[in-house]
């Protein structure tokens, strides 16, 4: 047996989020030793100006401080840091990475689209091998941009709860116009999709990601968020649509209110949910297996080999 302890940090547009773990390449599944998720939205306003702004990263540097005291407690053989969508896109990139080398010791890697859908693709898929599902479509959708995987084939659409909602959804709750534009923009995104993935191929719709997971403990009507009850659970797409337009007709202060959702996530979450549900129409999917397993566990496993 090899066994291996990693640490692994994602930090997208919306959250950063780390995984220690023992992991053995002989087997699919690994044990957590740490799991921790804070909404930091480094992506803050990227879309607008084209910078992190200096809040943004302090706030991301201020998770980043516990996450490598979690780390030294655990003394893992390697680790590895990678920064999604708000990073690629800031021109500040430079200073942010300079300041997490100085609290992590190593320095984020700015993946591309490409290797983020990879990676989402091997966490939320490793622990399914030999199940009778596949092929599979696995889609994570962040705060700045969507991965659709099938296979090898695999595009990241600038579309993200974040940059949507900061694009389009400006009032509260949004107007019909405002979710009509949206709706719109992620249209054409999956058109382009269409023609790069062969999503009609899939047999299993997979569905990653903090959106994704928040309208499945929505759907389970959950009392608070439980990750044991959504983790590989299923949502029809009527449900799926139906919490869709309940959100997107509701306030902020009313999205708060729902026990499963994080404070730092009420207000893109609408967008996140619209996103899923038009991926949903598009493709004919009739019901979504929800993963807690994502791009996370994915940057773990490419510690592991």
């Amino acid at each position: 047996m090899t066994t291996r302890c990693v640490a692994a940090v994602d930090c997208g547009t919306n959250s950063i989020r780390l995984l220690v773990a023992n992991l053995d390449t002989e087997r699919p599944f690994g044990t957590d030793l740490a799991r921790e998720m804070r909404i930091v939205r480094l992506g803050e306003g990227v879309d607008r100006t084209g910078r992190l702004s200096e809040a943004a990263i302090e706030r991301t540097m201020t998770a980043l401080r516990e996450y490598a005291g979690l780390i030294r407690e655990h003394s893992p053989e390697a680790v590895r840091m990678v920064a999604t969508s708000a990073s690629r896109d800031a021109s500040n990139a430079e200073d942010f990475t300079r300041q997490v080398k100085e609290i992590l010791g190593v320095e984020p890697e700015v993946v591309s689209g490409d290797e983020e859908a990879h990676l989402s693709f091997t966490g939320a898929t490793r622990e399914l091998a030999g199940a009778d599902g596949a092929p599979y479509l696995v889609t994570d959708i962040g705060g700045g941009s969507t991965e659709l995987v099938v296979g090898s084939a695999h595009i990241s659409l600038n579309i993200g709860c974040v940059r949507i909602t900061e694009r389009c959804l400006h009032s509260d709750p949004p107007t019909e116009a405002e979710v009509a534009e949206a709706t719109g923009i992620i249209d054409a995104a999956l058109e382009e999709a269409a023609a790069a993935v062969p999503a009609d191929e899939a047999r299993t719709f997979v569905g990653l990601a903090g959106s994704v997971t928040t309208i499945a403990g929505v759907a389970l009507g959950l009392s608070g968020y439980d990750s044991a009850r959504i983790h590989h659970s299923r949502v029809s797409a009527s449900h799926v649509h139906a919490i869709s337009r309940q959100l997107l007709t509701q306030t902020r202060a009313e999205r708060a209110q729902i026990p499963v959702m994080h404070p730092g996530r009420a207000d893109v979450i609408a967008a996140g949910a619209l996103i899923l549900d038009r991926i949903m129409t598009r493709f004919s999917f009739t019901e979504v297996l929800v993963s807690e397993h994502d791009i996370l566990d994915g940057i773990a496993w490419s510690l592991a080999k």
